[in-house]
């Protein structure tokens, strides 16, 4: 029998709340009615974090979601923690503009979670001198709106280490999120100290690395010894390391098979194993060039 997550699935940021370790990551869910099933079956089976981004161009669709199902399963907006990001075009003077525009497009009051999606502006060059100023410029409007109460927390996504130093010199309020990439062939260990060192929780995407990880003969292999899939593998991976995970689909058994995590562990002979495949290899984005 599978259980569901728990109240105890989560965990805590540094602005005092807790985070659901698991989330629904809606990249690619396009249109009412694949975000409306996903969203039903997501709730279904137990999650209460979803996870956005203003270019994803959904966050509409997810808070009318959301608003006509939570009742359904005797929730309130405050059962769940809804994540989104500011789009790589608002960063700098428009990043206001921007976090307002997905505010009101989530239209649930408040956003658990505000990000700034990438290091680097749209339309500039990656070693453009700009950026470290827009970056700044950006960070003080998510300070403003999280002073308001209008997001309950700010961080931030694909930043490296050296991206990580620059707002902890200039930030007045910490970032409570670092969202980057990470699976077995890219542990991120130098990007998790300095999580560690300045009490930032560091959360996974692409756990399944763009769906290659699956037919890893290391994973398979797991997976077949445990009697799981290949993605519950990985996903439990992360989770043994206190790493919140956002696996997503649009397949309502898969979302419900994705959250079935919490009734088994990977020995430490797994984990190892696993961990060893790291090759410092990304499948999604690289921001070690942005200036």
């Amino acid at each position: 029998m599978s259980s569901s997550p728990s109240s105890t699935s989560s965990v805590p940021l540094n602005t005092g709340v807790q985070m659901p370790l698991l989330g629904l990551g809606t990249y690619k869910l396009r249109g009412p009615e694949d975000v409306h099933r996903a969203v039903d079956a997501a709730l279904a089976a137990g999650y209460r974090a979803f996870d956005s981004a203003a270019v994803y161009k959904n966050e509409a669709d997810l808070g009318r979601a959301l608003r006509e199902l939570l009742p359904k399963y005797g929730l309130t907006r405050q059962d769940v923690f809804i994540t989104s990001k500011l789009g790589p075009q608002d960063q700098g003077d428009k990043a206001m503009e921007g976090a307002l525009h997905s505010l009101s497009q989530l239209d649930l009051g408040y956003i658990d979670l505000y990000l700034i999606h990438w290091p680097g502006t749209q339309g500039q060059l990656v070693t453009d001198q700009r950026n470290p100023g827009n970056r700044a410029q950006s960070w003080a409007a998510l300070e403003e709106l999280h002073d308001k109460g209008q997001l309950k927390a700010i961080g931030v996504s694909n930043y490296t280490p050296a991206h990580m130093s620059e707002l902890m010199q200039t930030c007045r309020i910490p970032p409570a999120v670092l969202q980057v990439e990470f699976h077995p062939r890219l542990c991120q260990t130098e990007l998790r100290s300095v999580c560690d060192k300045y009490a930032v929780c560091f959360q996974a995407y692409s756990s399944l690395g763009k769906g290659e990880l699956v037919t890893d003969p290391s994973v398979t292999e797991v997976a077949k010894n445990c009697a799981r899939t290949p993605a519950q593998v990985l996903l439990r991976w992360a989770l043994q390391q206190r790493v919140p995970v956002l696996p997503k689909s649009s397949n309502p058994d898969r979302i419900t098979e994705n959250a079935e995590l919490f009734d088994f562990t990977l020995s430490d002979a797994d984990m190892d194993r696993l961990s060893a495949l790291d090759c410092g290899h990304k499948y999604c984005w690289d921001p070690s060039e942005v200036a």
